[in-house]
């Protein structure tokens, strides 16, 4: 563990030093009175926890701690004080601890196994992976299986933030994200939106800062991860090694496309997703085809109904699957069920893309229905 000391008075330092070495194997990197020089120190180096003293001229404990928590919201502060009347507002600053002068060998016992405890609690919650979801609707989770969904303060900030996701590990120039979210407001307007958004990113992140930070480079962003698992990108990867398609690999193709929970970023309209979504949304469904046509070759009709109507529910704009189901449905002689996926993909493609079914679809419903009526008689 290590520490550094902040108090104004010299003798403060060198006592509280003495004490924490002969109770712990914390290692005391600095002892500083001046707050400015704290506060630049802090920030520069490795260190675990502070205690700072509340009572410190030009820049008072409290405010110190502030200013440090913004850029390194992990860092454990403990209070120390002749007064214990700042107990409310260090506790509101998430101090671990808050020590009153003279300090009782005992009560700094407690203090250091308290640091010790989180600090233990926070390697292996650093070691742990964070699971970030941009198939289907964005999400984390810090515990497989257990899906936080992101609240995000403005629609601005979560453009944002997933296009420097999108664009991890790059620098991104401020000029481009103002052309990008505010391309018709004046610079100055536009600048000071840019910076708001930026802040409330950063306050969004806190809570996974050990795994996604925003940095600030020369004259822009860049979004660092650490120790993240992208499902996209871990899906990418299998569906790229998969083999041919036969019954002994079926059921792995099947485990790979359900890794699919939806498209790249789905509900959101934004422009340069447009590629990478629709890039791999089709990989998905000329494998999703191919599955459905190699249980209908094998004469498995329910798996391959399964799997058509699945590929409409994901895609529903995909004709081939829907014409797929309406020639099963009238192999079965099922009537009803073809004119209802008839029906379902007509009224679909009329609202969302303002066409009809194309013509060989057409043509074949219109034979079938008029050799149903023919035989009915």
């Amino acid at each position: 563990m290590k520490a550094i000391i902040v108090d104004d008075e010299q003798s403060a330092l060198d006592y509280l030093e003495q004490q924490l070495k002969k109770i712990s194997k914390m290692y005391v990197i600095g002892k500083i009175t001046n707050p400015i020089h704290a506060h630049k120190t802090i920030l520069k180096e490795d260190v675990d926890v502070i205690f700072l003293d509340i009572g410190l001229p030009e820049m008072n404990g409290i405010r110190l701690a502030e200013k440090v928590l913004k850029d390194k919201p992990n860092l454990l502060i403990v209070f120390v004080t002749a007064y214990d009347k700042y107990a409310v507002k260090a506790f509101e600053l998430n101090a671990i601890d808050y020590l009153v002068k003279p300090i009782p060998p005992e009560r700094l016992k407690k203090t250091v196994e308290r640091i010790d405890n989180n600090l233990q609690s926070s390697t292996i919650e650093k070691n742990s992976p964070l699971y970030v979801n941009v198939l289907g609707q964005f999400s984390v989770e810090s515990v497989k299986g257990k899906r936080e969904f992101v609240a995000w303060r403005t629609k601005k900030a979560a453009e944002l933030f997933l296009y420097l996701l999108h664009h991890r590990g790059k620098m991104v120039r401020k000029s481009f994200l103002i052309e990008l979210l505010w391309p018709d407001l004046a610079l100055e307007r536009a600048n000071s939106l840019l910076y708001t958004t930026i802040y409330y990113v950063r306050k969004t992140l806190r809570k996974y800062h050990r795994h996604l930070r925003l940095q600030n480079v020369s004259d822009g962003y860049v979004l660092e991860t650490e120790n993240i698992i992208l499902d996209f990108e871990e899906w990418k990867e299998q569906i790229k090694t998969l083999p041919s398609l036969n019954e002994t690999s079926v059921n792995n193709y099947i485990q790979v496309l359900f890794l699919y929970r939806g498209a790249y970023l789905q509900g959101y309209d934004f422009w340069w997703a447009e590629s990478e979504r629709y890039y791999w949304e089709q990989i998905w469904l000329t494998k999703a085809l191919e599955i459905a046509a190699f249980y209908q070759k094998n004469q498995n009709m329910a798996e391959a109904k399964l799997w058509y109507s699945y590929i409409c529910k994901i895609i529903p704009e995909t004709e081939s699957a829907h014409f797929a189901l309406m020639k099963i449905y009238a192999l079965e002689n099922n009537p009803a069920h073809v004119h209802q996926q008839y029906e379902y993909l007509k009224s679909y493609l009329k609202t969302e893309v303002g066409v009809l079914p194309n013509n060989d679809i057409v043509g074949w419903y219109n034979s079938w229905k008029s050799g149903r009526k023919v035989f009915s008689h």
